[in-house]
């Protein structure tokens, strides 16, 4: 009896070794920037706009909440033609016309940190998405294809803004 007692011990702190070391070598992120020819103000109401989505941005839609600092938010998410999820989140942090900072996902198991920055330069604006990713199933996953989705949504984004 021992013996399978041991061999237990042992399999089960194997485990909790293995799960340990993928959560901690679980790390991703995608980025995507662009320079849109307008003022952070102006990028910024149509980003901020969500309501208007539908005309514009492939990508990303509002389904549920309100973006506001604290609030608990719902998007579509289109990731491809056939890769469609529902993504729910929390604003973290708003800053007008600089950030705009939502997070989620399973703790331990796949979480994310999504940032739009805004960087005047001028009579330009540059938009960086970011997007971390910590946690166990991170190391068994590609974000090629989000940063791919954030780069037609950042495409998007410019032609909106410098059409109006």
């Amino acid at each position: 009896m021992q013996l399978i007692n041991n061999k237990w011990m042992i399999a089960l702190t194997f485990l909790v070794l293995v799960l340990v070391v993928l959560y901690f070598t679980g790390r991703k992120s995608v980025h995507h920037e662009i320079v849109i020819n307008a003022s952070a103000q102006k990028v910024w109401e149509v980003l901020i706009n969500t309501s208007e989505y539908d005309s514009w941005n492939p990508v990303m839609r509002l389904v549920e909440g309100e973006v506001k600092e604290g609030s608990r938010v719902k998007y579509r998410f289109t990731q491809a033609k056939d890769r469609v999820s529902e993504i729910p989140a929390k604003v973290k942090k708003i800053i007008p016309q600089r950030l705009l900072n939502q997070a989620g996902g399973l703790p331990f198991i796949l979480t994310f940190d999504h940032r739009y920055e805004l960087i005047s330069m001028g009579n330009k604006t540059k938009v960086v998405i970011h997007e971390d990713y910590a946690g166990i199933g991170v190391n068994f996953w590609s974000p090629q294809p989000v940063e791919a989705a954030y780069a037609r949504l950042n495409q998007a984004l410019k032609k909106k803004v410098e059409s109006n």
